[in-house]
């Protein structure tokens, strides 16, 4: 698999250096992300090579989903990289979003201190566990901070018709990796997606105990923000990071991220795919 990653960034180099590109203009961009595709540290591996391939400079800002999504509606954002997928057609359908394209997709995963005091492992659905949880008032740590995976938990719950508001329910406002330390100090449950636990397992004593849901399919778009609302943005830099997004060599290098530390991939790549393909 080292092998396959070597090929593919040679690869990458190859066309680099064949291009000979002029620096762009407008050199540089600014890209708001879900902190998960920072703390996974799969933006440490694809933004320098996009930079050293284009000649822009991207300024990367991981913020919750629903922070990225204001960026863009403000005009503070060129690029977004989110996995919301309702909220993200909203910002189509307002006129701030430009190009949406499908990247990629991992899944969410209920993780939880090995005592299971709700008794959540294995259970196949999603929506039972947090009924569990809510029945023992376990504790629960939420990251309340309106990004993807908090809309997510917050449609799961709307889905059991439960509201979570008990006193062992807190809502860390801050980042997958963060809220995960938090919920490890309190051997509380929380909600994550499986690429940020992964790259965090190491400095945490959780353990993941519901998976496999149909419902917690994690899909990822990238989309470029409107010039025709924001004429200040950075259009055509945006453009040239979502087609590096889609491109094969770029597909090829999330479909191995991770496999060589996890034995498992972080992130699926789907960029040769629609979102009816995934049943969205």
């Amino acid at each position: 698999m080292k092998k396959t990653l070597f090929i593919t960034l040679l690869l990458l180099s190859l066309a680099i250096s064949a291009c000979g590109n002029t620096a762009p203009t407008n050199a540089k961009l600014i890209l708001a992300t879900t902190t998960s595709t920072q703390d996974s540290g799969l933006l440490d591996l694809l933004v320098p090579l996009f930079e050293e391939e284009s000649g822009y400079t991207v300024q990367t800002v991981a913020v919750g989903t629903g922070a990225a999504l204001k960026m863009a509606e403000e005009g503070n954002a060129d690029m977004l990289l989110v996995h919301a997928p309702a909220a993200e057609m909203v910002l189509m359908d307002s006129g701030f979003g430009k190009d949406r394209m499908l990247i990629m997709h991992n899944d969410f995963v209920i993780v939880g201190s090995a005592d299971d005091p709700a008794a959540v492992r294995s259970l196949p659905s999603a929506g039972e566990a947090l009924k569990n949880i809510f029945s023992a008032q376990a504790g629960f740590v939420s990251r309340g901070d309106d990004s993807g995976t908090h809309k997510k938990e917050k449609s799961l719950w709307a889905s059991a018709d439960l509201t979570p508001a008990w006193d062992g329910y807190i809502e860390s406002g801050q980042g997958m990796g963060a809220t995960l330390i938090i919920a490890s100090e309190k051997q509380a449950y929380t909600m994550t997606d499986r690429a940020t636990y992964l790259a965090n397992q190491e400095n945490l004593n959780l353990e993941i105990l519901v998976e496999g849901d149909e419902i917690l399919l994690n899909v990822y778009h990238v989309m470029t923000v409107n010039p025709d609302t924001w004429e200040k943005t950075n259009y055509e830099g945006a453009l040239a990071f979502a087609e590096f997004m889609t491109s094969d060599e770029t597909q090829a290098l999330i479909k191995d991220f991770g496999v060589d530390k996890f034995d498992q991939p972080l992130f699926f790549p789907d960029a040769d795919k629609t979102d009816a393909d995934l049943g969205l």
